[in-house]
């Protein structure tokens, strides 16, 4: 595949913590699009610095429609869709010059880092994240979009990390509004056809402690000492939240 047929496409609002990062392994790319929502922190400062990068805005609805827009914006036939906290691992961009390009979207997997360190291992799962522009489209799934492929998929081998350095209060307030949105979509959804751990999820308690002993010991986190145990936390802090809401939706019904 050649390079110059791919535009990765990021994602921002305020995300001045992790954005260089990111756009430092971006330089193979003629043209990166980041599609910010209004940000206030030097996020288009940062952006500025790099000479491939093409700054545009929008106003946030939600996020498939954010998405959508930043893959019409892109003008090759490949899009490299990225949030503003994924870095590509070395060697990433050698493995896509060396792609033949026989599927229309690729997976990748990713490696979690809690302040700058790897963890062994976590929840976070494979996303599409290299795709055609002219087979794919994104479309709503609770709290967020999936990537809808109309032909076949792939896997690439070489992994991101995911490495957000924000405040731990801006992680909550994301997860609360996610909570809100997945927990619409459970009790919108026919228990039969959801999968075990949603199933679990819309109890509104099985979940919680589900989440704990599954990350800290099954995963092995636990082994990863204070880091892994602080995104342990913050997985049985997001099951919590999601419970909050389904009790808040059956209560008020």
């Amino acid at each position: 595949m050649n390079l110059k047929d791919i535009t990765p496409l990021v994602l921002t609002w305020n995300e001045a913590p992790n954005l260089e990062r990111t756009l430092a392994r971006l330089t193979w790319a003629a043209e990166v699009v980041v599609l910010d929502s209004g940000s206030t922190d030097g996020t288009h400062e940062i952006a500025a610095r790099f000479t491939n990068v093409r700054f545009e805005t929008r106003l946030f609805d939600d996020h498939t429609s954010q998405w959508n827009h930043g893959v019409d914006l892109v003008l090759t036939p490949w899009v490299l869709s990225l949030d503003a906290d994924y870095v590509l691992g070395a060697g990433f961009e050698d493995e896509l010059a060396a792609l033949s390009a026989k599927a229309d979207a690729y997976l990748a997997c990713f490696r979690y880092l809690i302040g700058g360190h790897p963890l062994r291992a976590s929840l976070y799962p494979p996303r599409a994240v290299l795709f055609q522009k002219s087979r794919c489209r994104y479309v709503k799934d609770g709290h967020t979009q999936l990537l809808e492929v109309k032909g076949t998929t792939g896997h690439l081998h070489t992994r991101i990390d995911h490495d957000d350095r924000k405040p731990l209060s801006r992680w909550i307030a994301s997860q609360d509004r996610y909570a809100l949105l997945e927990a619409e979509k459970l009790l919108a959804s026919d228990t039969a056809m959801l999968r075990l751990q949603d199933r679990l999820r819309r109890t509104g308690w099985a979940a919680v402690p589900a989440a704990l002993v599954y990350t800290l010991l099954v995963k092995g986190t636990l082994l990863d000492g204070w880091r892994g145990w602080f995104y342990a936390l913050q997985r049985v802090l997001a099951e919590i939240m999601l419970a909050l809401r389904l009790l808040e939706k059956r209560v008020g019904s």
